[in-house]
C-alpha cells in the first residue's frame, strides 16, 4: 500500500528529532503516542530507511534521519514562508547570528541593504546555537564564526577577525605590559560557550591546555562569568567592539589563529536575495578596517 506523505509527516518527524522522545513529541503535537509512532513508521516505509534508532534508552536519529532532518526543515521553512499572508508581498531575508552579528560592519550592512533593497527587508535575529538557527529553519542565512560542520549548508568566507582574551577587570593579566599569549591563559580557568561559541581547548597546544573550565550557553552568561572572576575567555575582536562590559577587559592575542567570519545558507531552497547579501557583505568588509583592540580596553 502506497502512503501519501503530507506535511504532517514532516512536522511529526521534526518534533521527534527535536524532543528526542516520542511522548514529548506527542504532547507537543497534541497527538497520542501511538499516532506519532504510526506517522513515523509510515514515513520510514515511504523512504525505505529507518530514521530513528529505538535500540537505545535515549531516542536518537540514524545517519539517514540526520540527513532527512535537514531536508525536512528546509522544505517546511519554504512552505511556511510561501503561505504566510504577511510575506505575500514582502518576503524578508532573515539573517541569524549567535553573537556580534557582523561586528562593526553590522550597522553599515543593515543601512545599505535597506537603501538598496527596500523590497526585501533584512531581519537580524539572534539565535543561540552553533548555526544561529539556520539548521532548524529559523533563518534564511546566518553570520557564523569558525568552521561549521552541518549537512546541507553552504558557506562563503567574508573576512577574518583577530582573537582577544577576555579577562576579569581586576585580573593581573589585564594590566600586564605587552601582548598576551595563549600560554598566559593556560593556567587559568577558561569559560567556554559550548552552545554557540567557537573556543575549545584545542585552541591551546596539547602540552599546555587549561585543565579547568566553566561552561555556559550564551554570550551574556559568558561575560557575566568572566566579570565575576570565575575564569577567562577567548573570543573574536568583534566581541570586544560590540560587547563592552564594566567588569571585563579585552586584550589582543596575537599568537591565536584568526577566526573566519562566514555567511552560511541552506543548499536547498535558498532565499533569492542570498547572492546579493554575500556580495554586499564582502564589499563592506573590503572597505572597513578589521576590528582589533591595540591596547588594553577596559570597558566603561
Amino acid at each position: 500500500m502506497t502512503v501519501s506523505i503530507e506535511l504532517r509527516h514532516l512536522r511529526c518527524f521534526l518534533a521527534i528529532a527535536e524532543e528526542e522522545n516520542l511522548t514529548r513529541a506527542a504532547a507537543r503535537l497534541h497527538l497520542t503516542q501511538p499516532a506519532v509512532s504510526r506517522t513515523l513508521a509510515a514515513l520510514e516505509r515511504h523512504l525505505g530507511a529507518r530514521l530513528v534508532d529505538r535500540s537505545t534508552h535515549h531516542l536518537a536519529l540514524t545517519a539517514e534521519g540526520r540527513a532527512f532532518r535537514e531536508r525536512a526543515t528546509a522544505a517546511l521553512a519554504a512552505f511556511d514562508a510561501a503561505v504566510d499572508p504577511a510575506r505575500l508581498r514582502l518576503r524578508p531575508l532573515r539573517l541569524g547570528h549567535a553573537w556580534s552579528a557582523f561586528g562593526p560592519s553590522t550597522t553599515p550592512l543593515l543601512r545599505r541593504w535597506q537603501r538598496e533593497h527596500p523590497e526585501t527587508p533584512l531581519e537580524l535575529l539572534r539565535v543561540d546555537d552553533r548555526t544561529a538557527g539556520l539548521a532548524r529553519g529559523q533563518v534564511d542565512a546566518a553570520l557564523l564564526r569558525g568552521a561549521v560542520e552541518a549537512p546541507g549548508l553552504v558557506t562563503a568566507e567574508l573576512t577574518t577577525e583577530a582573537r582577544v582574551a577576555a579577562l576579569p577587570a581586576d585580573s593581573p593579566l589585564a594590566d600586564r605590559p605587552g601582548d598576551l599569549a595563549l600560554l598566559d591563559l593556560a593556567g587559568e580557568t577558561v569559560v567556554l560557550n559550548t552552545v554557540s561559541g567557537t573556543t575549545t581547548l584545542t585552541l591551546w597546544p596539547l602540552t599546555a591546555r587549561p585543565t579547568s573550565t566553566v561552561t555556559v550557553a550564551n554570550t551574556d552568561d559568558w561575560l557575566t562569568a568572566i566579570a565575576a572572576a570565575r575564569g577567562v575567555g577567548v573570543s573574536s575582536a568583534s566581541t570586544a567592539a560590540l560587547h563592552p562590559h564594566p567588569g571585563v577587559t579585552y586584550r589582543p592575542l596575537p599568537d591565536a589563529p584568526p577566526l573566519p567570519v562566514l555567511l552560511a545558507w541552506r543548499d536547498a531552497f535558498p532565499h533569492p536575495a542570498t547572492g546579493a547579501l554575500v556580495a554586499m557583505a564582502r564589499e563592506i568588509v573590503g572597505d572597513a578596517p578589521a576590528p582589533r583592540p591595540d591596547r588594553p580596553d577596559r570597558a566603561t
